[in-house]
């Protein structure tokens, strides 16, 4: 079984927290809400991956200011596959907490559509496992 380290930003702005919608026809939560992030690549500090999984799926504009570990943890997912193939992965999570000083986002084809949610908002909507998980762990669901 393959094995991916994953990087997850908690991206606050005033008070509310950026959720991605993920396109229906791939990934590990195909359709459903989540928080962004992806795996970390070869050579690559944490804060390195973050910082360009930000860039690449939410686009340059976005200004994150500050970033802080808040804590990992572990799964096994599958994914599924534009083609329709799946695989399961062990996932380990490397969650952080990070602000950021706009709302400008240009999500890429990974994503149907984002959302910035209050913690209220959180309790009602659709949200993948891993991020049910991260948002009871901080105590916000």
């Amino acid at each position: 079984m393959r094995q991916r380290v994953i990087v997850c930003p908690v991206i606050q702005n005033e008070g509310e927290f950026l959720l991605c919608k993920m396109a229906s026809d791939r990934g590990v939560f195909p359709g459903q809400w989540a928080l962004p992030g992806g795996g970390m690549e070869p050579g690559e500090t944490m804060e390195t991956a973050l910082r360009r999984e930000i860039r690449e799926e939410l686009g340059e504009a976005l200004c994150i200011t500050d970033v802080k570990p808040w804590a990992f943890r572990d799964d096994i997912r599958t994914k599924t596959y534009p083609d329709g193939t799946t695989e399961d992965i062990y996932m380990i999570y490397l969650i952080f907490d990070c602000i950021s000083t706009n709302r400008t986002i240009t999500f890429n084809e990974e994503f149907q559509e984002i959302a910035w949610v209050s913690t209220n908002a959180l309790k009602n909507m659709d949200l993948n496992e891993a991020t049910r998980i991260t948002f009871a762990r901080k105590g916000l669901l």
